[in-house]
């Protein structure tokens, strides 16, 4: 039990990680033209081609359910867990509380909340995909927090 606590908590720590490299390197690089339209909107539906990156995680995420199911990893369950724990942290802070694709969290004004939306400001003022800066999302440099 303490394993999967451990590795639950690892899994969804090492996702920040993950979610950072992903954004930089594959979102802003070979993908850039799944995750363009979440820089400059050029369409008309609420949904986003960059919404994808949220079904290839959830994919690898039902992966490890199934691996804990039919026996082939023990902690598969936890890993499922902890990346299912990850994308739902984002989606609330950078679908819902930043971008308010639902209308929740507007009045929310502490001290993280508000380095959280300067970070991801400042990596929306980048249209291109070059240039960018601030690609983590729950983890943010300690000068946002400063101003």
């Amino acid at each position: 039990m303490l394993l999967n606590i451990f590795v639950f908590i690892l899994t969804f720590c090492i996702m920040e990680f993950m979610a950072w490299f992903s954004h930089k390197y594959v979102m802003h690089g070979f993908l850039w033209k799944l995750h363009a339209d979440h820089h400059k909107k050029d369409h008309d539906s609420w949904f986003e081609r960059n919404d994808a990156f949220f079904i290839f995680y959830a994919v690898v995420s039902i992966g490890f359910f199934l691996l804990w199911q039919y026996d082939i990893l023990k902690i598969g369950l936890a890993i499922g867990l902890g990346i299912f724990a990850y994308g739902l942290a984002y989606f609330t802070v950078h679908d819902i509380f930043i971008h308010q694709r639902f209308k929740l969290f507007r009045n929310a004004n502490n001290r993280y909340a508000r380095a959280v939306r300067r970070a991801h400001k400042m990596h929306h003022k980048h249209l291109g995909k070059e240039d960018g800066e601030c690609f983590g999302m729950l983890i943010v440099p300690w000068k946002y927090f400063k101003k």
